[in-house]
């Protein structure tokens, strides 16, 4: 038997809590396994990466976005839709520069670091949500704009998007 083509296809969420407490496991698991702070940055971005890159095609075909043709229109995307679609949050978009080349998104509420109540000792340079950033840079890569994103300050509130990322 063949699927009604009118019926919508369902889409299954786990708990939120169930996924930010097994990230937290994952991230202390990867302290274990790293020495260095940036060994885990990079783990955590590759991870990010490849997520990002076959998230895109469920972004694109859930909501429905029309082709953007400028910078700002990216970045609005990014914290209107992506954001709110898959964390449930949406980010304030500030601009860094009079050229509007760079932007900020600013996380009021990171659901990632909901059960972080701080790093551990001589983990001054852990990325936390390193994971976001290579989310962002592997959908963006697979939609033809060649991204390089940071968090920019160490409370996990603040995604930088400099300037020579698209």
């Amino acid at each position: 038997m063949s699927r009604p083509a009118h019926r919508k296809p369902e889409y299954h969420k786990i708990n939120k809590d169930l996924f930010v407490l097994t990230y937290g496991a994952l991230v202390a698991q990867l302290c274990k396994d790293y020495e260095k702070d940036e060994d885990v940055n990079k783990y955590l971005d590759k991870m990010g990466y490849g997520i990002g890159t076959r998230l895109v095609e469920d972004f694109l075909a859930r909501s429905c976005v029309r082709r953007c043709h400028s910078y700002s229109e990216i970045t609005d995307i990014i914290a209107q839709v992506a954001f709110k679609m898959y964390l449930g949050i949406t980010p304030s978009v500030t601009c860094n520069n009079s050229s509007r080349t760079e932007f900020s998104l600013i996380l009021d509420k990171n659901p990632l670091v909901e059960f972080v109540e701080e790093l551990p000792a001589g983990r001054s340079s852990l990325c936390y949500c390193n994971l976001l950033c290579g989310i962002i840079r592997g959908a963006l890569e697979m939609v033809m704009n060649l991204p390089y994103f940071t968090f920019w300050d160490l409370t996990v509130r603040k995604l930088r998007i400099p300037s020579s990322s698209l």
